[in-house]
């Protein structure tokens, strides 16, 4: 070995060993420092009796707290208090008779002392020092613990139904930046995308509104597969795809998307709504005269029912979900204006049985407003081919068109009028 070499050897292991020897003076010198802090400044009494047992405890001399009074310096005499009556009665001329001579009452001596000044008994009261403590300032947003989220209800999104895009998003984004990132790519899409945010404040998943402000950092979007249009088609799929990848890239997130036989999964969802997918219709015919316009509006807003923009009557239930429609059994509209002069000839009452909850009570209630309906408009309930539909017919569509159809989704765990199946009959 070179002397270079052996040089460098020895001042490393110099460092090595002074490295060493300064760690435990540092850690001496802590430890003597730990000591001193910790060290108590009163002996205690118990302790040092336990570890010195053999020696007999030292008498302990009792502190009485001391008051700040001070006697006189000499008093020869007690004292004693003399009460004075501020407001001292005469005697009166009987008083003065029955009084003793005074020569017969002995002498009492008087004693002569100066004023003593008791000072008031009053604790001396020391300030206490207090340290001043700095306020907390808490960032509930980035300080609180992150709680986890939880599953998504399925009245929001459906896996079943839907094709779902999860993505974290390290900083807050508004719902309103995060819907109009890429509507222009989605508004291409003949399926709806349904966007779910996770609500930090209230711990909940919500539906996101296009204006909405809300902070979010978790997301869900999710691309319908089935609506009444048909099964989801391979180049909306790619759309969506391309446009969640620029949204993550936009929104510096990770999108999680899953990886599922999305188009088999399709067919199978249009397989079922198209044997359920069921509208039943009780059409009303006149049996002469043309029906008034004038009086189908005072029937139709008798029963509750309410002229909406698309030109039909809706009667809704006390949750705003529509039960059942009526409509012009001809082609021209219903409205406000036109309902003056209008006439015709029939009138078509709509249940969607998908989309109604106790699809068969509603329709024994739509059938009842039919008839009353006919009675007034002197016309008759008659099927598609304008036959008379009597009460065996009418209750076999209850049962088989309605009942069944409406079993068979319970069954399939989508409940008619739900939200997933007002989502999916749409």
């Amino acid at each position: 070995m070179t002397e270079l070499q052996l040089g460098l050897i020895g001042l490393g292991a110099t460092a090595v060993v002074g490295v060493f020897g300064y760690n435990k003076w540092q850690e001496y010198r802590q430890r003597k420092l730990a000591q001193a802090v910790l060290k108590p400044h009163h002996a205690d009494i118990l302790l040092d009796q336990g570890e010195k047992a053999d020696v007999p405890p030292l008498p302990v001399e009792r502190s009485e707290p001391e008051i700040g009074f001070q006697a006189p310096a000499q008093m020869d005499e007690r004292v004693e208090p003399v009460f004075v009556d501020p407001h001292p009665t005469l005697p009166s001329d009987d008083m003065l008779a029955a009084a003793p001579e005074s020569h017969d009452l002995p002498e009492m001596p008087v004693f002569a002392s100066a004023p003593v000044s008791v000072p008031e008994l009053q604790p001396e009261l020391q300030p206490i020092s207090v340290p001043h403590v700095e306020p907390i300032q808490l960032d509930m947003a980035d300080d609180a613990p992150e709680v986890p989220a939880g599953p998504v209800p399925a009245e929001l999104l459906d896996p079943r139904l839907e094709f779902i895009v999860a993505m974290e998003l390290v900083e807050p984004v508004s719902a309103r930046d995060i819907v109009h990132s890429q509507r222009s790519v989605l508004l291409r899409l003949s399926k709806p995308v349904h966007w779910v945010g996770y609500n930090e404040l209230t711990r909940e998943w919500v539906r996101l509104a296009p204006d909405s402000e809300l902070k979010l950092r978790r997301l869900r979007i999710g691309l319908q597969l089935v609506n009444r249009q048909g099964p989801l088609a391979e180049s909306d799929m790619s759309t969506f795809m391309t446009a969640m990848q620029a949204l993550a890239d936009e929104l510096m997130a990770v999108a999680d998307m899953p990886s599922s036989r999305v188009f088999d999964q399709a067919a199978e969802v249009d397989q079922f709504c198209a044997a359920v997918d069921l509208e039943i219709g009780l059409n009303l015919v006149s049996r002469g005269s043309a029906f008034s316009g004038t009086k189908i509006r005072a029937l139709a807003e008798a029963a509750g029912m309410v002229l909406g923009l698309g030109g039909v009557f809706t009667r809704y239930d006390d949750s705003g979900r529509v039960l059942f429609s009526l409509q012009n059994y001809e082609s021209t509209q219903f409205s406000a204006d036109d309902l003056r002069t209008l006439t015709t000839h029939g009138l078509t009452f709509l249940l969607d049985v998908p989309r109604v909850d106790h699809g068969e009570r509603t329709f024994v209630q739509m059938t009842e407003i039919a008839r009353r309906f006919a009675e007034t408009l002197q016309g008759a309930l008659v099927d598609d081919n304008r036959q008379p539909l009597s009460e065996s017919q009418l209750d076999h569509i209850r049962r088989e068109f309605i009942g069944k159809p409406q079993a068979t989704m319970a069954a399939y765990g989508l409940t008619a009028g739900s939200p997933q199946a007002l989502r999916l009959f749409s």
